[in-house]
């Protein structure tokens, strides 16, 4: 059984910085395309970064070079380096994962998810 848990989650002010890592367990992460979204009130599940089995990163073109997201096939976790963060940040951001190459696609081609965590960036 895949399982996802995120975290480094939680309050910052705008400018500033956090790291989340999504890790996985049942399943090595080099045979898995991941993705993070995220998900404000109201608002639709939208992708923020994601990488394929090869680790080539994908982008939101909101993200505007603040964000660097990766694969630790080692320690087989993926992170999401969010630098510059904006009050417009502010979401709960999920982990996905799906097996098979094919990378940035809709929340319901990913068959494995986490439980969520919340970002919040005060101005």
């Amino acid at each position: 059984q895949v399982q996802l848990v995120e975290s480094g989650g939680g309050s910052v002010e705008a400018g500033g910085s956090l790291k989340l890592t999504c890790a996985v367990s049942g399943m090595p992460t080099d045979v898995l395309s991941m993705c993070w979204f995220r998900q404000a009130p109201g608002k639709s599940r939208d992708n923020v970064a994601s990488v394929d089995t090869d680790g080539d990163p994908f982008y939101g073109s909101f993200v505007e070079r603040r964000f660097t997201v990766a694969k630790d096939n080692d320690k087989n976790t993926l992170n999401l380096q969010m630098n510059s963060l904006r009050p417009e940040d502010t979401a709960i951001y999920y982990c996905a994962a799906r097996e098979g190459s094919a990378a940035w696609l809709d929340a319901e081609d990913y068959e494995y998810w986490g439980q969520g965590i919340q970002v919040t960036v005060s101005s």
